[in-house]
């Protein structure tokens, strides 16, 4: 029999010491017969987090106060994290709530590391005697469920009361935190999270959490869509000198502005772009000269690169973090998946006689008439792979070696995924 979800703020919203024990019952129920639902049921977030360490054997009575970064990594992170730029937004939005509630803002990079902290001067002294200062990592397999690496992972704002934190250490604290996406490209930037005593939770911090996530993710998108015009003005004066093609591109790949042939949203750039002739998979050879923030790109009239063997690396060892990587004659060049272009391309990798798009579809959706979605998104995929991938069906062309790179922990293959074909390689992996 099933049984409904425990209601945590309607319960704390009059009695949380109340709450806090029930949730203890809960989880104590939950360590001792794995197999068997506890009654009341642990919200669905908390039970899937819960889930997860249990099946990763994570000790929930362990000590987690060791493994700081060092004071250069962490300046290293916060001068190459993208969240720098949006931490007026953060601090506006959330600083007033930690001062009048006694909480705190942290704000970690997608490795869970905790890159800055503001907020009540005693709650970030009981942090610092936990081990939770500057640099700590937050990630699930290290804290258990929590208000960092809970939201990383499943990619949705969490709040985490009192024992529904899986590691006993933390059951005085509530935590509520968001995830930090790229706007561009879907690309997991950090989160950032409110935490205090447990007797500080409020129904509304979930939902501010998440508001304030979200306007910083759209003050992201407002500051490159400013970059490109600055770069838009740097170039069209020198594309206009170019009888040919050419295109204008940020230090990303993102495209200014463009003459004498289509518009293409997104460049696949080599790893590291340097000036000088380069093979991009879209354009065939090509000249490369820098600008302001960014490259000119001119396509030549050379013949391709002979049809030799192109190796293709797929990572996805990092739970959170992957890419695919091209190494040919000419060079090499690495691209950031987003989670739905991940699980595409480990699907192919995975069948590499091809898959058609109702195939596909069912792999992705257990749908296999979502064709139309498929094709949309391989049509994205083809724009920086295409050279690389045939159609009907959809696979690897025969000279892609192509390998895949896997995290220790099958549990930790695209953990986000509820892709059919994906979760069925998780369950065979086990």
């Amino acid at each position: 029999m099933a049984h409904s979800p425990m209601d945590v703020t309607r319960l704390t919203a009059t009695d949380a010491a109340r709450a806090a024990r029930v949730l203890s019952d809960v989880r104590a129920s939950a360590l001792s017969d794995p197999d068997r639902r506890p009654r009341p049921a642990p919200r669905a977030a908390i039970r899937e987090s819960w889930d997860r360490m249990l099946h990763s054997g994570i000790d929930p009575d362990h000590d987690f106060r060791a493994d700081l970064l060092s004071r250069d990594e962490v300046e290293h992170r916060r001068q190459t994290s993208p969240l720098r730029q949006v931490l007026p937004v953060l601090r506006e939005g959330l600083l007033a709530l930690t001062d009048t509630a006694q909480h705190i803002m942290m704000v970690a990079d997608a490795d869970a590391r905790v890159l800055w902290r503001e907020g009540s001067t005693a709650v970030l002294r009981k942090a610092d005697g936990q081990g939770l200062g500057i640099g700590a990592d937050w990630r699930e397999e290290t804290v258990g469920t929590n208000g960092v690496g809970t939201p990383l992972v499943s990619r949705r704002p969490v709040q985490v009361f009192s024992a529904e934190h899986f590691v006993r250490a933390l059951h005085s604290w509530t935590c509520t935190g968001a995830p930090i996406t790229d706007p561009r490209d879907g690309r997991l930037l950090g989160a950032v999270d409110i935490s205090g005593p447990l007797e500080t939770l409020h129904p509304s911090t979930l939902a501010l959490v998440d508001s304030v996530a979200k306007l910083a993710q759209a003050r992201l998108r407002d500051l490159h869509l400013t970059s490109l015009e600055q770069l838009r003005a740097v170039a069209a004066p020198v594309l206009a000198r170019i009888d040919g093609r050419a295109i204008a591109v940020d230090r990303d790949g993102w495209t200014a502005t463009v003459t004498g042939m289509p518009y293409t949203n997104r460049l696949a750039l080599p790893d590291p772009v340097s000036p000088g002739r380069c093979w991009l998979p879209t354009l065939g050879l090509c000249w490369v000269e820098p600008l302001p923030s960014g490259w000119l790109i001119r396509p030549t009239a050379d013949p391709p690169p002979a049809s030799t063997a192109t190796h293709i690396t797929l990572d996805l060892a990092h739970p959170r973090r992957w890419t695919v990587t091209v190494a040919g004659c000419t060079g090499s060049w690495t691209h950031g998946l987003t989670p739905r272009h991940a699980e595409l391309l480990y699907l192919l990798a995975l069948h590499r006689g091809g898959r058609s798009a109702s195939a596909l579809a069912d792999d992705m959706f257990g749908d296999p008439s979502r064709t139309v979605t498929v094709r949309a998104e391989m049509s994205r995929v083809r724009r920086y792979l295409g050279a690389f991938l045939d159609h009907r069906p959809y696979r690897f062309t025969e000279r892609a070696k192509v390998e895949v790179l896997l995290p220790e922990s099958p549990l930790d293959l695209l953990p986000h995924s509820v892709a059919p074909g994906v979760v069925r390689a998780r369950a065979a992996s086990v």
